[in-house]
């Protein structure tokens, strides 16, 4: 096939892919933007869960006592993320409400203020905009196949990425022509320059959150070849039965458990033990993990003795581990703090202004081939 030739077939490749995934990808990105600073927003659009300040260090025993006084028929496991905001309240999730047995996901959301622990806030994931939103993002609310139709749909974005700059790949010497944007121009040529110049300027973050979205949507496609390279370290499944009659351990003191093997860690989940497993989990934070919010570095200990039987300790990941570890922060930019989060948020309109431009071009092309053929 010569090069005119080729042109022709990735140029209506790269027009199809557009017409046709063209919404579905603007989408993913406004919504991907509404998701980067969803927990500082919720706190906005519900004023109700802002916590006062306690006054002293966080006492985690009382919490989870008010936790299970506020639903005593709830005998699974709690896990509870601490605030990292002076406002922000402690929120809890139990997984597996009877309510929702019938939703592949859909936990119970407990908020609870910290100061005078009371619960500010009870409902059930996809029940408020937020989360429901999550759920338009990684699933189009159709659960699995949400899930496949979108990694599907990531893969063909590749290709229409990988297209479009085929097509823009300037000769020898053109590159300050292709990269610039002409002053002066007229319309039709400021639509060209709006479509393609966003798109070459944002190209390596659109790519990489396209690429990290189908990894994080449809993970087992990928599973095998990352097992392959560097096999990752599967999760300690805790398995103790509480000893009848035995006392168990505070939360308090399972988090002191916990510090004392990570110390200068930052506390950032626990997950309390249940009637069936008598193990409480600790989820930490040390400096250089990519993730702020979901670290992965965990301590699981035994609820009746203290005694601490697996850890996780990101600085001991194998290839396939950091692989992994990384993928969700550089989804949703937290990998690079602040400034990662609002590149990711502005980015997430890209797609919109290429679907638009897109479009206003195929109109412009279309009409051009209609008047071409009557004269």
């Amino acid at each position: 096939m010569n090069k005119r030739r080729l042109r022709a077939v990735l140029g209506n490749l790269h027009k199809w892919l557009g017409l046709t995934l063209g919404l579905l990808f603007a989408l993913l990105g406004i919504t991907g933007s509404l998701l980067t600073f969803y927990p500082e927003l919720d706190l906005v659009f519900h004023p109700e869960i802002r916590a006062g300040s306690p006054g002293a260090p966080l006492q985690l025993a009382p919490i989870v006592a008010a936790l299970r006084a506020a639903e005593p028929g709830r005998a699974g496991p709690w896990r509870i993320e601490l605030p990292r905001q002076a406002t922000a309240p402690v929120t809890a999730r139990y997984y597996k409400p009877a309510e929702t047995a019938g939703r592949s996901f859909a936990p119970l959301i407990v908020s609870i203020d910290p100061a005078t622990l009371a619960v500010s806030r009870r409902h059930f994931w996809g029940d408020d905009f937020f989360t429901w939103v999550y759920d338009l993002h990684y699933t189009l609310l159709l659960g699995d196949v949400g899930k496949t139709l979108l990694g599907g749909a990531a893969v063909a974005v590749l290709v229409l990425l990988s297209s479009g700059v085929w097509l823009w790949w300037p000769p020898a010497g053109g590159w300050s022509r292709a990269l610039g944007i002409k002053s002066g121009a007229v319309w039709k040529r400021r639509i060209y320059d709006l479509h393609v110049k966003p798109g070459v300027y944002g190209l390596f973050l659109t790519a990489i959150l396209t690429l990290t979205g189908l990894l994080l949507v449809v993970p087992a496609w990928f599973a095998p070849a990352i097992a392959a390279l560097s096999p990752p370290t599967p999760y300690f499944q805790a398995g103790l039965a509480p000893v009848p009659g035995h006392a168990q351990i505070s939360a308090d003191d399972a988090a002191r458990i916990a510090r004392g093997r990570f110390p200068g860690a930052d506390l950032r989940w626990l997950e309390t033990p249940s009637n069936d497993k008598a193990v409480w989990r600790i989820r930490l934070c040390q400096d250089g993990e990519p993730g702020r919010r979901f670290p992965q570095t965990n301590v699981w200990i035994d609820a009746a003795s203290g005694r601490i039987i697996a850890i996780r300790d990101p600085r001991q990941n194998s290839a396939g581990d950091t692989v992994l570890d990384w993928l969700h922060p550089l989804h949703n930019g937290e990998a690079f703090g602040l400034v990662g989060r609002l590149v990711v948020l502005i980015g997430g309109f890209l797609p919109l202004l290429a679907l638009v431009t897109g479009v206003l071009r195929w109109r412009h092309k279309t009409a051009a081939r209609a008047k071409k053929a009557a004269s």
